[in-house]
């Protein structure tokens, strides 16, 4: 997966997709048609809401997109880990002890990925052709994800900023037919595996088991607008379709 995404839908959709309990406001983000490393994101957690409510409970909240580790000296980190890979998610120690214990669901409308055509500039250079990748039908894309919760040392423990709540895609290889536009892809979690992946007690051998790539024909891709390379940009016209110039037809 590249480092772009797409997410307007409102909160109060999401509570209604993912079966998520009210209490009192719901965390509220301005639609967003291209989100990017940094941002604040939805997603959706199941952790104690507080005291008065010790047991887990689904909720939808904001973090940052980019894992800070519980470890780290400084919250700069977290712009380098927007992905966990799959193959070594279970393994790396910024990601391990998340995986094991803090998982997420992080809603989308599709992603951006950037193919290399093989027209030229002027000067030369691959023209890259930006993909815009969803489900078909307008249907959620939940991507599977883990979070972290960073103490900043440098405030005060009653310090309303002391902690940093930040979150990364789960990612795999891509094997069905958009292979060929990116090597790489975020992991679904299906309707019926989301009580299971976001399940915050350890010890779960099956985990990865829960994660799925697409089935073929599940997701569609178009050409958009390369305005989307450009982080300033931000409107519904960057997921309207283009005509393909050069770049594979993903339909």
């Amino acid at each position: 997966m590249c480092g772009r995404y797409a997410s307007s839908r409102r909160p109060e959709d999401l509570v209604e997709e993912f079966d998520i309990p009210l209490r009192g406001d719901l965390p509220r983000l301005d639609p967003s048609y291209n989100v990017a490393p940094t941002d604040p994101v939805y997603a959706v957690v199941e952790r104690p809401v507080d005291e008065d409510h010790p047991e887990p409970e689904r909720q939808l909240r904001v973090l940052g997109w980019g894992l800070v580790p519980f470890w780290s000296k400084e919250r700069s980190s977290g712009a380098r880990m927007i992905n966990a890979r799959m193959e070594t998610i279970a393994d790396k120690p910024a990601f391990r002890r998340a995986f094991e214990r803090r998982r997420c669901l992080i809603p989308a409308d599709g992603y951006f990925e950037w193919y290399l055509t093989d027209q030229v500039t002027a000067r030369g250079k691959p023209i890259k052709q930006p993909f815009f990748i969803r489900p078909r039908g307008g249907d959620v894309l939940a991507m599977a994800g883990i979070y972290e919760i960073w103490r900043d040392p440098s405030k005060a423990d009653d310090h309303p900023d002391r902690f940093l709540w930040t979150c990364a895609i789960v990612t795999t290889r891509a094997e069905d037919d958009l292979g060929h536009i990116h090597d790489r892809m975020p992991m679904m979690v299906e309707p019926d595996r989301r009580s299971a992946w976001l399940d915050p007690r350890p010890g779960r051998a099956d985990l990865l088991d829960l994660l799925t790539t697409a089935a073929p024909g599940q997701l569609e891709a178009f050409p958009v607008s390369t305005a989307v390379g450009n982080v300033a940009n931000n409107y519904p016209e960057l997921v309207t379709p283009l005509p393909l110039h050069g770049a594979p037809d993903a339909h």
